[in-house]
């Protein structure tokens, strides 16, 4: 494994490069809202000896990278995906994209299919829709604001985020917090249809995050889809159980 920085339009862009000994094939891997590259490091490694190289960027403003100067949506991340690509020279490969990754793996292959060979999509989230239960947690919201000026307001309202509304929302600041609402309210499954590579979904049975009714519905919305589920694993199947994900991922390759 080697880290490597690149200037993409005025940003400082960090990234994981994985090398075989002898090369049949290119990964590039798209990580989730709030992760970054080096929580891909094993499945890099698997990938790597099964003679793949991978490369996994810190998407602008997660990891090592520097962070967009203005409010992004999906669109700007992938235009900033094809440029990084044209950058380093990758002009046809895998594009795995996990969660906030996979919505972004999503457009990408709609707007440049000729560069991919096959779209693995990881607990993609697709689906932004307003539900009751997403109105409920809005009204409590602002009943929680009236406690602010408790001690431990910030920490019980993380924990709130986190574990029951299960969103990454007080985490991100600055910029990122605007590009966060901004991303979370364009609901892919429009677009689904429309996607004309082959594509694997790759789904953990007990995801809390993105349930495995999303990846059933992704399945049927991408003609010719496959759908593959992990019985035992959750959102970050790729971490729980890597060897098992990547002979899952091999076996369509």
């Amino acid at each position: 494994m080697t880290e490597k920085r690149i200037k993409i339009n005025d940003l400082f862009i960090n990234f994981f490069e994985f090398k075989p000994e002898n090369e049949q094939g290119l990964f590039l891997i798209l990580h989730g809202w709030g992760s970054r590259a080096e929580k891909w490091q094993k499945a890099g490694e698997l990938l790597a000896q099964k003679g793949y190289k991978v490369v996994i960027p810190d998407l602008p403003g997660f990891g090592r990278s520097g962070k967009p100067t203005r409010i992004w949506d999906i669109d700007d991340y992938c235009n900033f995906v094809s440029e990084f690509a044209e950058r380093l020279g990758l002009e046809k490969f895998y594009l795995l994209g996990h969660s906030f990754g996979g919505a972004l793996a999503i457009k990408y292959s709609l707007k440049f299919p000729a560069k991919i060979n096959k779209l693995f999509l990881v607990g993609a989230a697709c689906f932004r829709r307003k539900t009751i239960r997403k109105r409920i947690f809005c009204v409590i919201v602002k009943i929680l604001k009236i406690f602010s000026f408790l001690p431990c307001y910030q920490i019980f309202r993380k924990g709130f985020y986190k574990f029951v509304v299960r969103s990454d929302y007080p985490y991100a600041e600055g910029v990122m917090r605007d590009i966060y609402l901004k991303i979370i309210k364009e609901d892919l499954s429009e677009f689904l249809p429309l996607v004309q590579v082959p594509v694997i979904i790759i789904w953990g049975k007990k995801d809390k995050i993105k349930s495995i009714k999303e990846g059933r519905l992704i399945q049927e919305k991408i003609k010719g889809s496959k759908l593959e589920v992990l019985e035992n694993a959750g959102h970050s199947l790729y971490k729980e159980c890597p060897k098992k994900f990547i002979e899952i991922v091999d076996q369509y390759l």
